[in-house]
């Protein structure tokens, strides 16, 4: 493989061109793997091996060895640290699923150890090996295990990863990647005191599906460290990624363990790699952590903020969005390219009368209000805002004009795709309803929930609002705050590009007041943010909500302030500068 620069190596299943893919048994699996993880670099190997192995005599495992970097620098390592070939060979365990990976990563192993090499690299499912009741256990494990969704990770290796996870107390389900299940038996092969040192997605921190391994982590080691990067470890695929240290494991699980969690940021790849590890974490902060579900998001802030943060979500003044709405997904209509049309098309095609109302974009919200007039605009310039909605011909003759567009789309195969085919009719999109708000999906900035004033509804790319406790507009005034902005960069998720991205459940933990006594008028709140001044509206907020009604100080406004920025500065920085924006524009 290339030497690629540090910022744009590990890719660990990318590199490898489609058509060198081994074909065969694991055909699928050697497709899949290619797209779902990534080849790490001999930086990043060399530092989490020189964290993990402490002696000569230290037992190493790889999971997942893929092109052998790990056992590389593992027998590096310990080769340093006064072991020989002999010793290195028994003290080094490999594991890989494709033959052809595991071909490589001897190849690759030769070269330090020499023949020896074949001793240490076994072909084989990973998972396998672990329910085997002989396995040993190890003094240290390292790897990059590979990213692959749970739907894409064929059988009979996925039944062998989920059975594990359920041995063990977790519960998985279709939403888990499977790097979650070879962390845990990672974990899990450990000697009492032994060491982990990974390479994993930032989804670790933020993600619902790892909640149960965040748990699973804590109640099991004693110190974790977490070492977080601005710049992106693999720049091709746009995931962002951390380096998991967990040491001290229990020889049992204990929900009172008093566990030690850090989590250390640095701004290029090379300041860390470029330093000891106990130099990089010589200034890491314990954070006090829960052994819940809670997200460890949170541990980008400092003590202070976090126990600010904790205790503003218990307090009496504050609470959570779904006290006052619920928020749904959009619109899904299995096909956007067929049921979503502009105005000419439905002129043209004969469909008037048999289409709603649509915003199908965040760029179609400007403000904090879509009125009647915003969307006759869209509909004027073009945009495909007009949702085919038929639900309601169910079982009728179709016209003329519709069933023609409607064979088109059976000529096209639309109706064979997933969601289509599992309705009757195919074409009659449902859960067609006109909701009170939108709350947006991908951020960029700032939560912005928008009031509906037209008879439109979104597709999925745009939640649907309820509200319950209050006016809709009143309900919606009280989001703009730096409040609901905090939360939401602890309840979402970011990815490498900088988005911020909330599910429904996620946005429904918002924080906001829990009394809806009064905010800036939502057409003042409209007009500031169209204008670029969303700043105004959130200062102007913060005297009338946060001081006015919830009791805040100054000082606690700014550090709400301060937490919202920091969070969203962090994930922006690794936005590509092209599509930058300022605080006050409107994503």
């Amino acid at each position: 493989m290339k030497r690629a620069s540090v910022a744009a190596k590990s890719a660990r299943n990318v590199v490898a061109e489609p058509s060198r893919a081994r074909r065969g048994r694991f055909s699928d699996l050697d497709k899949d793997k290619l797209r779902g993880g990534y080849y790490t670099s001999s930086d990043v190997a060399a530092w989490l091996c020189a964290w993990a192995i402490r002696t000569h005599n230290d037992q190493v495992l790889e999971p997942s060895c893929g092109d052998g970097a790990f056992l590389e620098a593992a027998a590096r390592c310990l080769g340093e640290l006064g072991a020989r070939g002999p010793v290195i060979s028994k003290n080094l365990t490999g594991k890989e699923i494709i033959p052809a990976e595991a071909d490589r990563a001897r190849a690759r192993l030769q070269k330090a150890i020499g023949f020896r090499s074949q001793d240490v690299v076994e072909t084989t499912d990973f998972f396998d090996w672990w329910q085997k009741g002989d396995r040993q256990v190890f003094d240290a494990v390292v790897g990059n295990p590979p990213f692959i969704r749970y739907q894409s990770f064929p059988e009979p290796h996925r039944s062998r990863a989920m059975a594990i996870m359920a041995e063990l107390g977790l519960s998985p389900n279709r939403l888990t990647n499977i790097w979650v299940p070879f962390v845990v038996a990672a974990a899990a092969s450990l000697k009492p005191g032994g060491r982990l040192a990974l390479v994993l997605p930032a989804e670790l921190l933020q993600v619902t599906y790892a909640a149960q391994l965040r748990s699973f982590l804590t109640d099991r080691f004693t110190r974790i460290d977490i070492v977080a990067c601005n710049e992106l470890f693999f720049e091709k695929a746009q995931q962002e990624v951390v380096l998991l240290l967990a040491e001290g494991a229990l020889e049992a699980a204990s929900e009172v363990n008093a566990c030690r969690v850090t989590l250390t940021e640095a701004r290029t790849l090379v300041e860390i790699t470029s330093r000891t590890p106990s130099a990089v974490l010589a200034g890491a902060q314990p954070k006090t952590i829960r052994h819940d579900h809670e997200k460890w998001l949170k541990y980008f802030l400092t003590e202070r903020e976090i126990t600010f943060m904790r205790a503003l979500r218990e307090s009496d003044t504050a609470t959570t969005l779904v006290a006052h709405a619920s928020v749904d997904v959009g619109v899904v209509t299995g096909k956007n390219e067929f049921f979503v049309l502009n105005g000419d098309q439905v002129t043209k095609l004969g469909l008037d009368g048999y289409t709603t109302p649509l915003v199908s974009r965040s760029a179609h919200l400007k403000g904090a209000k879509i009125g009647k007039a915003d969307w006759k605009a869209l509909s004027t310039a073009g945009d495909r805002v007009h949702l085919l909605n038929l639900g309601s011909i169910k079982g009728a003759k179709l016209p003329s004009a519709l069933a023609r567009y409607i064979r088109t789309g059976e000529e096209k195969a639309v109706h064979e795709g997933y969601k289509c085919s599992i309705r009757n009719p195919w074409y009659a999109v449902p859960s067609v309803w006109i909701p009170d708000g939108f709350v947006f999906r991908q951020i960029y900035d700032f939560p912005r929930m928008v009031l509906n004033q037209t008879e439109a509804t979104s597709t999925d790319t745009i939640h649907r609002l309820t509200c319950k406790t209050a006016k809709p507009e009143r309900v919606i005034a009280n989001t703009y705050t730096w409040l609901t902005a905090a939360s939401a960069e602890i309840e979402g998720r970011s990815y490498g590009g900088g988005v911020l991205e909330l599910e429904p459940t996620e946005a429904e933990r918002l924080l906001m007041p829990a009394k809806l006594n009064g905010a800036m008028p939502l057409t003042e709140c409209d007009r500031l943010t169209r204008a670029g001044r969303l700043t105004d509206v959130l200062e102007e907020n913060a005297r009338i909500i946060l001081m006015g009604h919830m009791g805040m100080s100054k000082g606690e406004c700014e550090l709400l302030r301060t937490i919202w920025e920091k969070m969203r500065d962090r994930r922006m920085a690794r936005r590509h500068p092209s599509r930058g924006t300022s605080v006050d524009t409107p994503a």
